[in-house]
C-alpha cells in the first residue's frame, strides 16, 4: 500500500513539474531598484506556481523594434510590459494574443478595472492587453487660497479663469504658469490635455481631422488667458514647479511625479514656501484636479498615460495568463510599489472589496531622500481624485484608431508653434485655426 502511495505521489510530482513553464518577461522598468522589485515578485510567483520567470529589461525606446524583430523570428517573450502606443498596433499585427488578455480581464472581473484604462485598449470582442498602472496629468492648485477666496476647484475653463481673476497678483502671485516653450514635449502634453478638455481632436477615423473653428477658438482663447497670467519667457515644467514650490503660483499643470516633491521628500526639488525644505506644508495646502472640462465638452477629459501587460502570440499561454493574474492580484502591491507616485492602480479592488488596491496603494511609501505613504500626505478626497482620473483618461487618436498619426503630429510640435503665435498676438483667431489645420495636414 505504501509503495502504491509513494508511486502515486511521484507521478503527481512529475506531472506538476512537466506542467511548469519557464517564462520570459520584458519590462521597460529597467532601473536597478525597479528591476529588483519585479524579480522579487517573479520569485514569489515561482514559489506559488512552479513557473519560473526571467525578468528581462528592455529600453523603452527600443521596445518597438525589438518586438517586431522577435515576432518575425518567432521568438517573442511570453509577457511584455508596454506603453499605450503599442496596444492596438501590436494586436492588429498579431504580436498580442487578445483572447488571452480578454480572458485575464474577465477572470479578474472587468468591473474591477478603470473604465478608461480598458477602453483605451479595447478591440473587437475584447482587449488588446491587460491594464496595469497609469497616471493622469493634473491641475495642481493652492486649495487654501481657493477656499479663502470662495473659489470652486479648477475643473473647468470657467473655474480656472475665475481663479485667475481673483488670485493673479504678479510678481507675488501668478494666476497660472502655462507651458510656452515650443520645443519642449511638456508644452505638447499640456496642450493635448487642454484640447481634449474641450472635446477637440486633431484626428478622426479617416486620419487628420479638420478642426472646427468655434471649439478650437475656445481652446486658443483659454490658453492665451492662462499664458497671460504667467510670467514672461520660455516656460516649461521647471519654471512651473519652481514658482509653485516658492508660493508664487496659484495653479500649474504637472504630472503626478510632483506628489512626493510637494511633500519635501526629494532634496533635489525642495518646496521653498517655508524655511524647512523637508516640510509637507505645501502638500497640505494643495488640491488636485484630473478631469477638466471646456465649454464645448461639459463631461471633460483627463490626459492619461496607461501601461499594460501584453500576452504575446508566442507565449506559453496558460502560464503567462497565470503570471499576469498574479501580478494584478496577490502581487499587485509589489507591482505598484515600483513607483507609486506614477503608478496609479487601474484595478481598484476585487468584487468582494472594490477599493482593496486603491487603499493599498495609498499606504505605499513614496519619495527619494525620505519616504512616506501618499495617504499620510494627502486627504482621502485628493487620493480619490487622483485615481479617479483614470476612469475618463483619453489620448488623441486612440478611440479613432489613429494613435500613430496623432503621435506624429504631436511630435512635430507644429501645434505648439501656432499656439505660441496666437498667444503672442502674431496671428488672429480665425487665421490661427486655419494655420493649425494647414500645419497638422502638412505633417507626413
Amino acid at each position: 500500500m505504501k509503495t502504491l502511495m509513494l508511486a502515486g505521489s511521484l507521478l503527481a510530482l512529475t506531472a506538476a513539474m512537466a506542467q511548469a513553464e519557464d517564462l520570459r518577461f520584458w519590462t521597460t522598468e529597467e532601473q536597478p531598484e525597479r528591476l529588483a522589485k519585479q524579480e522579487e515578485m517573479a520569485a514569489a510567483f515561482a514559489e506559488a506556481t512552479g513557473h519560473t520567470v526571467e525578468v528581462i529589461p528592455v529600453t523603452e525606446s527600443d521596445l518597438g523594434t525589438r518586438a517586431t524583430a522577435a515576432f518575425a523570428a518567432g521568438d517573442l517573450p511570453d509577457v511584455i510590459y508596454h506603453t499605450l502606443q503599442y496596444a492596438l498596433p501590436w494586436a492588429e499585427a498579431g504580436i498580442l494574443d487578445t483572447d488571452a488578455a480578454t480572458d485575464v480581464i474577465e477572470n479578474l472581473g472587468a468591473g474591477t478595472f478603470s473604465a478608461g484604462a480598458l477602453s483605451l485598449a479595447a478591440v473587437d470582442g475584447g482587449y488588446a492587453s491587460v491594464p496595469v498602472d497609469g497616471w493622469t496629468q493634473m491641475i495642481v492648485y493652492r486649495k487654501d487660497l481657493f477656499e479663502e477666496a470662495g473659489l470652486e476647484a479648477p475643473d473647468s475653463y470657467a473655474d480656472v479663469l475665475a481663479a485667475i481673476e481673483a488670485l493673479h497678483n504678479p510678481p507675488e502671485m501668478y494666476g497660472f504658469v502655462a507651458a510656452t516653450k515650443v520645443d519642449e514635449n511638456f508644452m505638447s502634453q499640456v496642450l493635448e490635455h487642454v484640447f481634449l478638455a474641450n472635446g477637440v481632436s486633431i484626428v478622426d477615423e479617416d486620419g487628420v481631422a479638420t478642426l472646427e473653428e468655434g471649439p478650437t477658438l475656445e481652446v486658443l482663447d483659454f490658453y492665451k488667458a492662462i499664458a497671460d497670467a504667467s510670467p514672461e519667457g520660455e516656460l516649461y515644467w521647471d519654471q512651473s514647479r519652481t514658482l509653485y514650490f516658492s508660493g508664487n503660483a496659484a495653479m500649474i499643470i504637472w504630472s503626478p511625479f510632483i506628489l512626493d516633491e510637494l511633500a519635501g521628500l526629494r532634496d533635489s526639488a525642495p518646496p521653498t514656501i517655508t524655511d524647512d525644505p523637508t516640510s509637507s506644508e505645501l502638500a497640505s495646502r494643495t488640491g488636485i484636479v484630473t478631469n477638466f472640462a471646456g465649454p464645448s465638452n461639459p463631461d471633460g477629459a483627463a490626459w492619461g498615460d496607461i501601461r499594460y501587460f501584453g500576452i504575446t502570440s508566442d507565449a506559453a499561454t496558460d502560464a503567462a495568463m497565470e503570471f499576469v493574474e498574479y501580478s494584478m492580484s496577490e502581487g499587485y502591491g509589489q507591482t505598484l510599489s515600483i513607483a507609486p507616485e506614477g503608478k496609479f492602480p487601474v484595478r481598484r479592488g476585487t468584487a468582494d472589496n472594490p477599493t482593496e488596491y486603491t487603499d493599498l496603494w495609498a499606504t505605499l511609501p513614496v519619495g527619494v531622500d525620505r519616504q512616506a505613504p501618499l495617504g499620510d500626505l494627502y486627504e482621502a478626497a485628493v487620493i480619490e481624485d487622483i485615481v479617479g482620473g483614470l476612469d475618463v483618461a483619453q489620448r488623441w487618436g486612440v478611440e479613432e484608431n489613429q494613435l500613430a498619426t496623432a503621435s506624429k503630429i504631436i511630435n512635430s510640435q507644429v501645434i505648439n508653434r501656432v499656439v505660441r503665435q496666437y498667444i503672442d498676438g502674431e496671428i488672429e483667431g480665425a487665421a490661427a485655426v486655419e494655420a493649425l489645420n494647414e500645419a497638422i495636414a502638412s505633417v507626413e
